[in-house]
This record gives structure tokens, sequence and C-alpha cells, in this order.
């Protein structure tokens, strides 16, 4: 059986980035689970054509980020937030999603803010998304402070245990999703 295919998506537009930081770490806590092929995207992978007004208009390089994401067994996914919210070039990615495309897709949730008074965005903007996709969404989401990443490491006891929480459900999910397909499966 091939190894499950999961992105790791991060919405920031610089890299390194905090966001990356901490997909990344998501990837590697699920990669303690179960052997897994991760590709870890940036919004910036996509190029300067993702402003594009159907998907149509995609260029090559924002296409493929977006066949990524539906392709993908399992997502983890991570924005920095704006002024309150998951960035806009995040959504428009996700409004070129396929609409089927993630029903019952694992997903873990992060975000990156500049403080704690931005720590409700992945359960009041990011949840309510994926819940529109029908995607199996981890229940512990992460999301990190400015001072909780430094340097490229997780520097926070709690973020750390919450990243170790959400690589331990998105492996719970993929059994479940993985048992599922084998299920649809038609008999060899």
């Amino acid at each position: 059986m091939p190894l499950p295919r999961v992105v790791a998506f991060s919405a920031s537009i610089n890299r390194p980035s905090r966001t990356r930081t901490l997909v990344e770490a998501i990837g590697a806590q699920l990669g303690r689970h179960r052997r897994i092929d991760l590709s870890v995207i940036d919004l910036i992978d996509a190029g300067p054509g993702l402003g594009a007004l159907t998907r149509d208009g995609l260029p090559p390089a924002a296409e493929a980020l977006v066949a990524a994401i539906e392709g993908a067994d399992a997502l983890i996914v991570g924005t920095p937030v704006y002024k309150g919210a998951y960035s806009g070039l995040f959504k428009h990615v996700f409004d070129f999603v396929d609409a089927e495309a993630l029903v019952s897709m694992p997903v873990a949730l992060a975000a990156t803010g500049g403080g704690l008074r931005h720590a409700l965005v992945v359960e009041h903007s990011l949840r309510p998304l994926f819940g529109f996709f029908s995607a199996h969404i981890a229940p512990t989401s992460v999301y990190a402070g400015g001072d909780e990443i430094a340097d490229g490491v997780v520097a926070d006891a709690t973020v750390a245990a919450r990243i170790e929480a959400a690589g331990r459900e998105l492996d719970a999910l993929l059994k479940v999703s993985r048992g599922a397909d084998r299920e649809k499966a038609p008999a060899a």
C-alpha cells in the first residue's frame, strides 16, 4: 500500500516563517506515528498569478498548489493571522478547491499570530471553513504567538504538547479514512 500523501500548506508569504515551522512540526509529529509522504508547500510557491478570478485562469504553479491540496490523503494547514482573520490569499487558494475534494479528508489546523488575542481564529475561522468542505478535522488545533516559536523552533511547552496531540489525532483520522477507502474499493 502506498504511503499516505500528506500536504502541509503554509499560507505565509515569507520563507522561512513561523507558520511553516508550525506545519512542519505537526508533519514531523505525524511522521513519528506512521510513515508518510510529506510535502510542505508555501503560499509563495503559487507564484504571482494567484490573483486569477477563475481556476482555469491560474498559472501552472498556482494550479499545481491547488491540485496538491485536492490530491492529498491528509492536510496540515496553517496561516498567519492578519487583523483578526486568516490571510486573504489563504482563503483565495481554498476558493479554487473543488467543494467535493476534501470530503472526509483528515485535516489538522494551525495558525500563528502576534499574541493571544488572535488564538481563536483557528476555532472561529479555520474550523468553519473546513467544516464547509466536510473534512474530518483533528480536535486539537495549534496556535503559536510571537514568542512561542524562536529561530525556527517551537519554544513553548504548551504549543509542543498541542503539536503532539494534533499529530496523534491526524494519525487516528488517517487510519479511519484509509480504512473507509479500502471498504469502498472493488474486490479484486
